[in-house]
């Protein structure tokens, strides 16, 4: 039987053990917010977007990019709106035509880009007007966007101009980036065309959007774009900061990189060869390990070429030393007839050489002293076989001479006993 108190006591080791820490209530799970934006694409769709030194012609070239763009801005966060806006000039006086206010269906946005006609008149040389009115233009899209139905974003505009600006005031730009900077709307400038005569007055409005900063660090939320002629403008965009986000400094192209330098960060993806690995990742991924393999062929084959050098520089080093190293003696005279060369060289290389000498020299004696000693052993060796080879002559040429007598012994005999006198007196005995 179990008292209360020894009951309750087990009560709470079974809530103990049935309550363990990796239990208890989980942290909230962090998430990664996308940033949400809200975009104005401007359009230029002057009579100069017919030109064809953008293929196939900067209408087209600019329709691409701005495809592009639009996908980038739909795809980074679901509640991103995106609107589009015509500049042209459209009878008497310069204009700009809302197509589509900021909104995230992405059919409509798309049918506004590719039904988006050439209009207005080309600009003489005694009209007191641009093709494109970008101030005014640049103050549509301000008000388009006051209205956007999520206010919480962020606020840009994405300016493609293509046509010349002769007639555009410095002044009415610098005015226009200074109240963009007011409201906080960042603007993206991509110029296609005319650059010679539009990049300083672009630059000037990018600039006033950014606001004055001594700082050459700060970040810059505002991006001019150049795009050289015969160089696709989504190949250029691709790795600028218009589409990667970033807080990257002016973003300048000139013509003479010769293929898409523009955008400021052609190195941005250098680790993929350029391809941006979220648009194909397959490719991006191919493209570095085929980068990897190849530097690491090229250390390989550098490694190879420093050991090949290393080895016929001490080989030769050999050779020299042999050479001067022949006799000691001579190895001495040698070291001691160079001094008029060793002046010109350091004391350690003088020290190194005069070392490297004696080292040889005294290999040399120990060779000569090896094989002198091979040459004695060699000598006695030799001396002993003749030796025994004397004596086994000597030993053939008695036997020989022991024979010979026998013989004349035995042939002496007979003619011993035909003598009558010898037998005469063997028979008075």
């Amino acid at each position: 039987l179990t008292t209360p108190r020894q009951s309750n006591e087990q009560a709470d080791d079974c809530r103990k053990y049935l309550t363990p820490p990796f239990l208890s209530t989980p942290p909230p799970p962090t998430t990664t917010t996308m940033p949400l934006e809200s975009c104005m694409i401007l359009l230029d769709t002057s009579e100069y977007m017919r030109n064809g030194d953008y293929l196939p012609t900067r209408l087209d070239a600019q329709s691409d990019a701005a495809n592009m763009i639009v996908n980038q801005k739909t795809a980074s966060n679901p509640e991103s709106t995106v609107g589009v806006i015509r500049m042209s000039s459209s009878g008497p006086a310069s204009g700009a035509e809302l197509l589509v206010s900021p909104t995230d269906d992405l059919g409509k946005i798309l049918s506004a880009l590719h039904r988006v006609p050439l209009s207005g008149k080309m600009v003489n040389g005694t009209s007191t007007r641009d093709a494109v009115d970008v101030p005014a233009s640049v103050q549509v899209a301000t008000l388009a966007l006051k209205h956007r139905r999520n206010k919480n974003g962020a606020q840009r505009i994405v300016l493609f101009v293509g046509s010349p600006l002769s007639h555009a005031d410095v002044r009415s730009l610098v005015k226009a980036g200074k109240q963009l900077k007011k409201n906080n709307v960042f603007i993206d400038v991509i110029a296609l065309g005319e650059l010679e005569e539009n990049e300083p007055k672009l630059r000037e409005l990018v600039d006033a959007a950014n606001g004055t900063s001594t700082d050459d660090n700060a970040e810059r939320n505002c991006h001019l774009v150049t795009i050289p002629a015969g160089v696709l403008p989504s190949d250029v965009l691709i790795s600028s900061p218009i589409l990667r986000g970033d807080g990257g400094g002016m973003a300048m192209g000139d013509g003479s990189g010769g293929g898409g330098a523009g955008g400021g960060g052609g190195d941005a993806f250098a680790e993929y060869g350029g391809v941006d690995p979220n648009m194909d990742p397959e490719l991006a991924m191919a493209l570095r390990v085929s980068m990897e393999e190849e530097r690491a062929r090229q250390e390989r084959a550098a490694a190879a070429a420093a050991a090949a050098a290393g080895n016929e520089s001490k080989e030769s080093e050999g050779g020299d030393a042999t050479t001067a190293g022949g006799d000691p003696m001579q190895v001495g005279e040698g070291v001691v007839g160079h001094g008029n060369n060793m002046e010109d060289l350091t004391d350690e290389d003088a020290l190194l050489q005069q070392a490297l000498a004696m080292s040889m020299a005294e290999n040399e004696a120990a060779t000569s002293s090896e094989n002198a000693g091979r040459n004695e052993d060699t000598a006695m060796d030799t001396g002993d076989d003749d030796e025994d080879a004397a004596m086994q002559m000597a030993l053939q040429m008695s036997m020989q001479g022991e024979g010979e007598d026998n013989a004349t012994d035995s042939a002496a005999a007979p003619g011993q006993f035909q003598d009558p006198a010898f037998v005469s007196n063997v028979s008075d005995c």
